[in-house]
């Protein structure tokens, strides 16, 4: 301001004292006042050049370089591009940080939809494109409402309480995949919501197994304590001759040894599904993998043929010089209970074939042939299922739990391996283990010096 002040007095001083100069001697005070006034219309005029200078400068919007340099208009120039500068920065970092809230939105496993006031769609995430099926460029700014008509969310959505969650199909739901949605409302500023989708399809379906499975179990366990309570009564309450008890007790026994192997097979089950990944470090022959099989294989038969006078024909032909890299203890639950399986679904004529053999690519492949009478291609996708069992009667007539094949499937996927079934109905059935080659070593030959 001082500044402005001494140029003003200086164009004036400086412009009377020409006129002062160079006016008649009688005109001299008149030359004065007329240089005094020039003077002070001319700094007027220069300020408000200036100004406009400025003004161009503010509606331009270009604040790299300063309007003037010095004088009021000056300072006023600087200290705007100074504050322009600094209020850019801040919006910068707001929207920086706008950015990196709607990047964690964008990452966020479950859908997330902002509404306006209206129920109107003012942002989404891809995750919420993939539950409900919008499209950016379409559905933005429409009604929540009329791009997801579902009856449930409506009833929600209009009740306005929105304490909980409602739980509706997704885009993708079909009758033979359904996909289920948990979608939850949070009001937030002045009446918008914020909309969080969930995919709970993997936890309705897990919390069904688990409801199946406590089922299965129980009834599982259940006839067999039914079968021994009536025994028990019986021997309790009646005089018995020694062969009926003997009979009695042999049945009782059976089934006791029918829950053994049940909660001997989840116990398995259990321990697998529990224990961390099988390393690279635990190697075991295959040819002791097998030899092993193979006894417990013929006892089993021996047991399933009682009384028929028949036993299944058995082959086992193995590779040599090979071992497995993983537990033993794991493979050799899974070989045996596919071998299991093949006896106990094979008629007491029938056949039983086991081989271990390597192929081209250095896998392994532990195949089980039987003759028994298949399994349709509708059973095949369910072999696995824990409790699953294509002839219920025919399974637990020879002792088994339903939980073989589940095993089989854990210590496979433990291993890295893979689980192949061919079956054709009414001429038998292949299961076939295929070990990768990373799992497969040739045995080690150790010579002891001196």
């Amino acid at each position: 301001m001082l500044w402005r002040f001494v140029s003003f007095m200086f164009s004036q001083l400086g412009a009377g004292a020409l006129g002062w100069y160079f006016a008649p001697g009688s005109y001299q005070m008149a030359g004065l006042l007329a240089g005094v006034v020039l003077g002070a219309l001319t700094w007027f005029v220069v300020d408000l050049a200036r100004g406009v200078k400025f003004l161009e400068w503010l509606r331009a919007g270009d604040v790299s370089d300063a309007a003037m340099s010095h004088g009021l208009w000056g300072e006023v120039s600087d200290r705007t591009r100074r504050l322009v500068r600094s209020r850019e920065r801040e919006t910068l970092e707001s929207q920086n940080r706008l950015n990196d809230f709607l990047a964690a939105l964008q990452a966020s496993p479950n859908g997330v939809v902002l509404l306006d006031s209206q129920g109107r769609i003012e942002w989404f995430n891809q995750t919420a494109t993939e539950h409900f099926g919008f499209d950016p460029q379409r559905d933005m700014l429409q009604h929540f409402g009329n791009l997801v008509r579902d009856p449930g969310f409506a009833a929600y959505f209009a009740g306005g309480d929105y304490q909980h969650d409602v739980v509706m199909p997704g885009r993708a739901s079909t009758a033979s995949r359904p996909v289920n949605l948990s979608v939850h409302l949070h009001p937030y500023g002045e009446g918008r919501s914020l909309l969080l989708s969930r995919d709970i399809t993997a936890l309705e379906q897990a919390e069904a197994m688990r409801r199946d499975f406590v089922a299965n179990v129980s009834h599982e366990v259940k006839t067999p304590l039914t079968v021994l309570g009536g025994f028990v009564e019986t021997l309790q309450t009646l005089q018995l001759d020694e062969s009926d008890r003997q009979r009695y007790l042999a049945l009782m026994a059976q089934q006791a040894d029918r829950m053994q192997t049940l909660v001997k097979d989840l116990l398995t089950l259990s321990r697998i599904e529990g224990s961390p990944l099988p390393g690279l470090d635990e190697r075991v022959p295959v040819s002791t993998l097998m030899h092993q099989v193979e006894l417990e294989a013929r006892a089993l038969s021996r047991i399933v043929s009682q009384g028929s006078g028949t036993v299944q024909t058995m082959s086992f032909s193995t590779v040599s010089g090979r071992e497995l890299v993983g537990v033993s203890s794991e493979l050799l639950s899974a070989m045996t209970n596919l071998v299991g399986n093949a006896i106990r679904y094979t008629p007491a004529e029938g056949e039983v074939h086991v081989t271990c053999r390597d192929d081209s690519e250095g896998r392994l492949l532990f195949s089980v042939q039987d003759t028994g009478p298949g399994i349709a291609p509708e059973h095949i996708p369910r072999l696995t299922e824990r409790f699953y069992r294509v002839d219920r009667s025919r399974s637990r007539e020879t002792g088994g739990t339903g939980l073989g094949l589940a095993i089989v499937k854990h210590v496979v996927q433990r291993h890295g391996a893979q689980l192949k079934i061919d079956s054709t109905p009414g001429k038998g059935s292949t299961f076939t283990i295929v070990f990768p080659a990373n799992r497969v070593a040739v045995t080690r030959n150790i010579v002891n010096a001196g």
